[in-house]
């Protein structure tokens, strides 16, 4: 592995790497960044994660003789902020944060998939699809309508890894989102959209080749 940077596969749009990133940025740690195609997954993030989604993180040991690959957003976040958190986004409740975070992931995902692509689940309407998801939207707006953030005054690992598929839900139909009734929440969005840290991880970057120059990420 080149240099002593781990190395992250990544997926502009993908909010699983989205959450990375996110996380990496507070982290404040640099990555040697390669930019995936999904139609067109590379043969080195293939061999270091078969099931072949993103992100994936690889470390190298100091020898570069052994690999350590973490395959999961929640688990690179975690990693990360471990390993430097001046913004303090784990001085929160983690117990609370990853139940959180497991109802997004668990519940919210699996509806907002169906009302992003409704028409390949024709056992519902859009629109029932997108008032299952709000089941959990409403659980955010409450949380909203006490604090700036989910859980307090200060930005948490609840807030990164929630917020890349609330955007998404959003943006499936931006003036019906705007038009329901969450304002603690679509404020939470908005402040997030415009959030310097957000917008640099929604930077574009070339599709990664091999023979490329490395891209240093931030």
């Amino acid at each position: 592995m080149s240099g002593s940077l781990p190395r992250l596969y990544s997926f502009r749009r993908c909010p699983y790497a989205m959450r990375a990133r996110l996380g990496l940025l507070f982290a404040e740690l640099k990555v040697e960044l390669r930019e995936v195609v999904l139609k067109n997954k590379p043969a080195q993030m293939l061999a270091i994660s078969p099931k072949g989604t993103v992100p994936v993180l690889e470390l190298a040991e100091d020898d570069s003789s052994e690999r350590l690959v973490i395959e999961e957003s929640r688990q690179i976040v975690e990693w990360a902020l471990r390993q430097n958190d001046p913004k303090g986004l784990l001085n929160i409740d983690l117990v609370s944060a990853n139940t959180l975070i497991d109802q997004n992931d668990n519940e919210f995902k699996h509806w907002l998939d169906r009302y992003k692509y409704a028409d390949r689940h024709p056992e519902l309407t859009q629109s029932e699809y997108r008032e299952q998801g709000e089941v959990f939207l409403q659980v955010l707006e409450q949380l909203l309508a006490k604090n700036r953030y989910l859980l307090g005054s200060n930005i948490s690992i609840a807030d990164i890894g929630i917020m890349p598929f609330v955007r998404q839900f959003a943006h499936v139909d931006q003036e019906v989102f705007y038009s329901l009734p969450y304002p603690n929440l679509q404020q939470w969005l908005r402040d997030w959209l415009e959030h310097p840290v957000f917008q640099h991880v929604m930077i574009k970057f070339q599709p990664w080749q091999e023979g490329h120059e490395i891209v240093v990420f931030p």
